[in-house]
């Protein structure tokens, strides 16, 4: 008999469990209407294209622009490294203009740029290099993009 209350106990706690589950696992929409949602992008910036990096600071005023028109904030950071790291070279950046008028308007909008690719530039360039002054140097542009998803971040590449 005692047997026998046992599995009838392990029995309904399995047949709960469909409905814990539908229940821990609500629509977002729901799960975050009394509270303000925060979302945090990082944008990997790699290559020294002009368009890839148009492409990327218009997504950054895109996600901006959205989630402003629903009340919520978004935090963005472009990480730059490799022969990416041109987008925030203060001598030539293709897209210096719109990276200083994002940065004037958008305070929400962080740019970091790879220590050992500037430093590795100085050196077979023979001279200094700086970044932009809206763009601060991380040590490794790659450790920034794997930390700020270790965070939680989510990770776009254009």
């Amino acid at each position: 008999m005692h047997l026998a209350r046992r599995f009838l106990a392990i029995g309904a706690a399995w047949a709960a469990v469909p409905l814990a589950l539908r229940a821990w696992s609500a629509p977002p929409a729901v799960a975050a209407s009394n509270q303000t949602m925060r979302h945090r992008v990082v944008i990997q910036i790699s290559e020294d294209d002009p368009k890839t990096m148009n492409v990327a600071l218009n997504n950054a005023e895109n996600l901006t622009d959205y989630y402003q028109s629903q009340g919520d904030q978004v935090r963005i950071e472009f990480v730059a490294y490799g022969p990416g790291l041109a987008m925030m070279r203060s001598d030539i950046s293709p897209v210096k203009a719109k990276l200083e008028q994002l940065s004037g308007t958008m305070k929400n909008i962080a740019f970091s740029g790879c220590g050992n690719t500037l430093r590795k530039a100085t050196i077979s360039e023979g001279r200094k290099i700086s970044l932009l002054p809206q763009a601060h140097v991380v040590p490794t542009g790659i450790v920034r993009i794997v930390q700020l998803q270790e965070q939680g971040w989510s990770y776009v590449r254009p």
